[in-house]
């Protein structure tokens, strides 16, 4: 293959990931709007679609193969690659959480009411969208920052967890207070374990996500530095 038609798929490459990126983000985007909504018909749309994000990472995941193997890159260009198949993995994975929490929502919208899960599914997804801007551009300190803002997403996901388990307990202290075991209250108090599960449930993918967001900026900071400090 001539030296410039080489080159021209390695740009493309990475145009494609940046690609893939913002349909993952998309569907994610969605998910989040489903559950703040309680909206069913998008949230099956979101599930029902996880399909598309796969063929999309099978036919990149071809593409890094077929460079790696008839092209032998190296040095700059190896890790341009290698870093690509790896993020389009993070990707991927992105798109399962984002069918995980399209089925989160509730009836009337929101996973808890001691939750802004919006704003915390929003904060994870930043991560990610920024991350795959980094790797566009190959901005290391963008990459840096990510992983600084990681902590503050896992801290504010404790809290958050804290609060569901919090809510529930206060409940129980309630009705034992107010001397309460009828039929209907222990199904109450079922329905209660069955929202705290799925908030938690919920709480956990998002910081999930944020993770993703981690391990790609990790990956685009080696490819632009030969760093890899967020790696290990």
């Amino acid at each position: 293959m001539p030296r410039e038609n080489y080159q021209e798929r390695l740009e493309e490459l990475r145009a494609d990931v940046v690609a893939m990126g913002d349909l993952v983000l998309d569907r994610y985007e969605s998910a989040l709007r489903a559950v703040e909504a309680g909206d069913d018909a998008l949230a099956d749309e979101v599930i029902g679609t996880d399909h598309v994000v796969n063929d999309r990472y099978l036919e990149l995941e071809e593409e890094c193969t077929e460079l790696l193997a008839l092209q032998q890159p190296v040095a700059g260009d190896l890790r341009l690659v290698t870093a690509s198949f790896k993020i389009i993995t993070d990707l991927e994975r992105v798109a399962d959480l984002a069918t995980n929490i399209a089925e989160y929502g509730g009836e009337g919208g929101g996973v808890h009411p001691a939750v802004d899960f919006r704003r915390l599914g929003e904060a994870a997804g930043e991560m990610v969208s920024d991350a795959i801007a980094a790797y566009e551009t190959a901005d290391p300190e963008a990459c840096r920052e990510i992983d600084v803002r990681d902590d503050d997403l896992d801290e504010r996901c404790r809290r958050a967890s804290e609060a569901v388990v919090r809510s529930l307990l206060e409940a129980d202290r309630a009705r034992t207070a107010a001397n309460e075991s009828s039929e209907s209250d222990s199904e109450h108090l079922a329905d209660a374990l069955d929202d705290v599960s799925r908030a938690l449930l919920a709480v956990r993918d998002v910081e999930r996500v944020g993770d993703h967001g981690v391990n790609i900026a990790a990956r685009t900071l080696y490819m632009i530095e030969s760093d890899d400090e967020l790696i290990y």
